[in-house]
């Protein structure tokens, strides 16, 4: 079994999930990368080499998935320090040009997923000391998003999670805490149809977000520290909505989104 901090990745194949992935083994951690999509997968896991990571196939919306994918990690590990919640997807526009079947996955991927995550993980979590879950949120859990309803719908879920969860495994010595991007120059934002994208841009890499999941891995403060906004734009969001009224932030959201 492996010795070094253990990290399993969901999403891992690309975008923010990928820098994390190359972060941790970077910087000596072994990295479970489990995805969907096979062929960008075996790339990465190439890239990284087999004493660096080991590839899984995932579909977060799948409970037997999840029970096979992290039961063969823990196998090779037997510990699991980090379980990194990244996989989702996203739908823009006005909320009834999206098919109601696109609106369900968001919810199944993006929500449910991360439940079976938590779910499932949690006997290893519980076995490994000091370990955390870190679940992707968005700053779109901030304000509810127009032209981005669902997907803040679900944002929204992971921050109640996240807190919820906080609170209730700290007896175990797990912490649970959440990441909030703005926008990410990753394939999620191709053909983006939000206005509030225009308005504010794409300028976060998804290396940016890699670096806070590591800063947020590696956090040894209060488990009062549970939100990580990511840069300038997404720290002043954060803070101008939790110091706001309800009628100015949602002034604010809608100057942004029109």
């Amino acid at each position: 079994m492996d010795t070094r901090s253990c990290i399993f990745i969901t999403g891992a194949a690309t975008g923010i999930g990928r820098a994390t992935a190359r972060l941790f083994a970077q910087r000596g951690w072994f990295v479970g990368l489990a995805d969907i999509d096979q062929a960008a997968l075996l790339t990465l896991s190439q890239e990284l080499g087999a004493q660096s990571a080991t590839p899984l196939h995932l579909d977060v919306t799948s409970s037997d998935d999840w029970h096979l994918a992290l039961k063969k990690f823990h196998s090779l590990c037997g510990r699991l320090d980090v379980l990194v919640n990244n996989a989702g997807i996203l739908i823009s526009g006005p909320f009834e040009s999206n098919a109601l079947s696109r609106h369900h996955a968001l919810v199944d991927v993006n929500l449910k997923g991360m439940l079976n995550g938590c779910f499932h993980a949690k006997p290893y979590l519980s076995s490994t000391p000091r370990a955390r879950v870190i679940n992707l949120s968005s700053t779109a859990a901030v304000y509810g998003q127009a032209s981005l309803a669902t997907y803040s719908s679900t944002k929204f879920a992971v921050r109640g999670l996240t807190e919820g969860l906080n609170v209730e495994w700290q007896k175990d010595d797990i912490r649970v805490m959440d990441i909030m991007p703005l926008y990410v120059r990753t394939g999620m934002v191709k053909d983006l149809n939000a206005r509030s994208a225009d308005r504010l841009g794409v300028r976060l890499t998804a290396e940016d977000v890699a670096r806070v999941i590591w800063k947020a891995a590696d956090f040894k403060g209060s488990y009062g520290k549970v939100h990580w906004p990511v840069g300038l734009q997404a720290i002043w969001l954060y803070r101008l909505t939790s110091l706001t009224p309800d009628w100015l932030a949602r002034f604010i959201a809608r100057r942004i989104a029109s």
